[in-house]
């Protein structure tokens, strides 16, 4: 069974194992060590300063080992990753370790997520997605819908219509 529990201050080195697992996603890629990938100033920023206000996340857990991640943060004009809309949207990320995908793991983390989102009285969540990745169903699935393109990727928008 999976568990679900708000990210803490001691799962930052499983947040980094999962941005890396989110951004190498594709198989065919070739993955470089995951310490010369935290070395990388677009990794860097994205986790730079974890803990501010608006960065929220949850971790699964099955058998007290952390399976995946799913977490959000608000970006502003001048500082902001792919999938920014604005600065009262959230872009959220989301990863499930290898053997773990594609058994409800990353949906059940996605909910999770919705559900901290609404509490917090945000108006939507966004993300940047390639338009091959597996993970697109899902997010469409969950109401997610394309806005734009960034790139090779593509940005989507759940509209929590509080």
């Amino acid at each position: 069974m999976v568990n679900i529990r708000p990210l803490g201050t001691t799962d930052r080195a499983f947040l980094e194992e999962m941005l890396f697992e989110a951004h190498f996603w594709d198989f065919a890629w070739p993955r470089p060590a995951l310490t010369e990938f935290r070395e990388h100033p677009e990794f860097t920023k994205l986790l730079a300063g974890w803990g501010r206000p608006g960065d929220r996340g949850v971790v699964a857990e099955e058998q007290q080992s952390r399976i995946g991640a799913a977490w959000f943060r608000l970006w502003t004009p001048e500082l902001h990753s792919y999938g920014f809309v604005n600065a009262e949207t959230p872009e959220l990320g989301i990863a499930v370790a290898l053997g773990h995908r594609s058994r409800g793991v990353g949906r059940t983390l996605l909910r999770a997520l919705i559900e901290i989102a609404q509490s917090d009285g945000l108006p939507a969540l966004s993300l940047s997605v390639s338009p091959f990745n597996y993970a697109r169903a899902l997010y469409e699935s969950e109401g997610f819908c394309k806005v734009g393109e960034s790139g090779t990727s593509w940005t989507l928008v759940l509209r929590l219509g509080l």
